[in-house]
């Protein structure tokens, strides 16, 4: 099992994430892909996570907190049955034994959570309302936000562009569908992006997109500009 990937949160990282193979967890039926990791069973952990039809994982505590978005499938705990698009948040302490009858797969943050922050999730975001962005064709959903940390969905409608602007606490992307651009690249659905604080870029999408969008976690300085994620008081 590989430790210290993908840590060094100074640099850029780009994954496509359909070109890494599945690994084996602990426990049968359950695989993952890793975007980063701390340590090989604990620590900071970013995965794509698949459940096999029929598999569960044993009950455990969230020592560092959990946040997921189900990406296909359905992923079931004794809180409830989550489908495709459900975000869930199980903050630092909180205890389950999820599993999956149909199978799923899962984008997975584990050992990323303030110990203050002590809400629990539970967002369909297939039923979520969207608000207007900071830009033309800009579509956001908010999901979450805690001190500098904002969490959320952005839609691009094809041809929308975002002025240039820098993230001073760093700035972490899952493409959902479509494909998402700036200056430097294209980064088609299944790309997953981690931008250091102080980045700066110009994001646009010819195409159109949709994006999970998570701004202010690598850096407590300050937050930039989120496409208009925060909540307006």
């Amino acid at each position: 099992m590989r430790t210290n990937l993908n840590m060094d949160f100074d640099k850029q990282v780009v994954i496509d994430t359909t070109a890494i193979d599945w690994v084996d967890s602990p426990l049968p039926g359950v695989q993952r892909r890793m975007l980063e990791r701390e340590d090989a069973e604990s620590g900071r952990a970013t995965s794509i996570v698949r459940y096999a039809p029929g598999s569960n994982f044993s009950p455990h505590t969230h020592t560092g907190g959990e946040e997921f978005l189900v990406l296909d499938g359905v992923f079931s705990d004794e809180s409830g049955d989550f489908g495709p698009g459900a975000y869930i948040r199980n903050p630092v302490g909180s205890k389950h034994q999820p599993r999956s009858e149909p199978g799923c797969t899962i984008f997975v943050k584990l050992w990323q959570m303030d110990t203050a922050d002590q809400d629990f999730v539970r967002i369909d975001t297939q039923n979520g309302v969207w608000s207007p962005g900071l830009v033309e064709g800009l579509s956001v959903m908010p999901l979450h936000q805690h001190g500098s940390e904002s969490i959320g969905l952005v839609k691009w409608k094809p041809g929308t562009k975002f002025q240039k602007h820098s993230h001073p606490g760093g700035e972490e992307i899952m493409v959902l569908d479509g494909v998402f651009e700036d200056e430097h690249s294209r980064y088609p659905k299944d790309t997953w992006i981690r931008n250091p604080a102080g980045s700066v870029h110009t994001p646009f999408s010819t195409e159109g997109c949709t994006i999970y969008v998570k701004t202010g976690h690598l850096d407590t300085v300050s937050v930039g500009p989120n496409y208009g994620m925060l909540e307006r008081g």
